[in-house]
């Protein structure tokens, strides 16, 4: 199998990242992987999506980093390539990171996936149901009994009357970002206007209920074609806690521990399914606080290596595994599947 991982810049990944470990599990399974900077995309005269790729080392490196010591070195080989050269398109940049000078970037991967999709490339996940959903609107989509009550505006009065409402504690957040970015507990009169307008420099504020068992932080787990992935009884789950910041994302200085799978993350993970498999969302993070989900991270999922760390078992070659099988069944049908489809077909 050829895949192509497309990243927001080769340069600042690290072995510390999913993504890595994703490649790397492709790179121990025996097939071509091609690292790509979302910049370096391009639209061919012939139709074809392009781009210029570093081609991952065929050395299985027992080492994450060692690994992308390679990939940055200056020796790495790097080449044109087109979807000629792919049978999938992984799609794992983060438009939440592109503001300001690279603003550009932002959909330039679910644009070019686009026209990998339609050169016959799986693309996961789908890029025409990514560029709906890479702001967090796409969540008030699904059932409000997964979701904590929540108020979506950038008029402050209307903000304040949600907060009364919630007995003045409530959490503001962007309606696009991650990583824990700009995320404020409010409790305080005083300060309420002043986080409202700074959140309201990057667009709408997302206001909602707080939950008392955020305290003991958020489990975040890893769905793979519409179910929690799995492997020997082992979840591919984490438990995100930060005693000193209501933000537990392991980017805000956040802790991985191993987390505890109650009835109440099965449910919600099961009501949420059915939608991320009709919207071709191959891979998905789902954090949960208490018995609500708080966000849904669709672009590209983290937390895998912590995973693969706490629970010993290897949850990236069993994504790659996955695509292994989609890119084969592909071949019975000439590869007319839609992609949405095929992204999401549980083989």
């Amino acid at each position: 199998m050829k895949i192509g991982f497309v990243v927001n810049q080769i340069e600042t990944e690290t072995g510390g990242y999913s993504t890595t470990q994703l490649s790397s599990a492709a790179v121990h399974r025996g097939h071509e992987v091609y690292l790509i900077s979302v910049g370096q995309l391009c639209y061919l005269e012939d139709g074809k999506m392009g781009a210029i790729a570093i081609k991952a080392p065929t050395t299985k490196f027992r080492s994450l980093d060692k690994y992308m010591e390679a990939i940055h070195s200056p020796e790495a080989e790097r080449m044109h390539i087109s979807t000629d050269d792919l049978d999938v398109l992984f799609l794992r940049n983060n438009p939440c990171e592109e503001f300001g000078e690279r603003a550009w970037a932002q959909t330039a991967g679910m644009v070019f996936g686009q026209v990998a999709s339609v050169n016959g490339v799986l693309v996961v996940n789908d890029p025409y149901a990514l560029m709906s959903s890479f702001n967090k609107m796409y969540f008030q989509h699904f059932p409000e009994a997964v979701r904590p009550r929540t108020i979506i505006s950038r008029d402050a009065d209307e903000i304040k009357t949600f907060y009364k409402k919630e007995k003045k504690k409530i959490i503001l957040k962007p309606l696009q970002g991650s990583g824990g970015k700009d995320v404020f507990l409010v409790d305080n009169d005083k300060n309420l206007n002043q986080i409202v307008e700074t959140i309201n420099r990057y667009g709408f504020v997302i206001a909602q209920e707080y939950l008392p068992a955020a305290k003991n932080g958020d489990i975040r787990v890893i769905m793979m074609n519409g179910k929690i992935l799995e492997i020997n009884g082992k979840v591919a789950a984490v438990n995100r806690v930060n005693n000193n910041d209501i933000r537990s994302n392991l980017h805000s200085g956040g802790q991985a521990i191993r987390a505890e799978i109650t009835d109440d993350v099965r449910r919600l993970c099961e009501i949420v399914g059915p939608k991320l498999v009709q919207d071709g969302m191959f891979l998905a993070g789902i954090d949960i606080v208490g018995d609500k989900i708080m966000e849904l991270n669709l672009d590209s999922p983290g937390t895998i290596n912590a995973m693969h760390r706490l629970e010993g078992e290897d949850f990236s070659s069993a994504i790659i595994d996955s695509l292994e099988k989609k890119v084969e069944y592909q071949k019975h049908y000439d590869g007319t599947l839609p992609n949405a489809f095929l992204a999401t077909m549980n083989l």
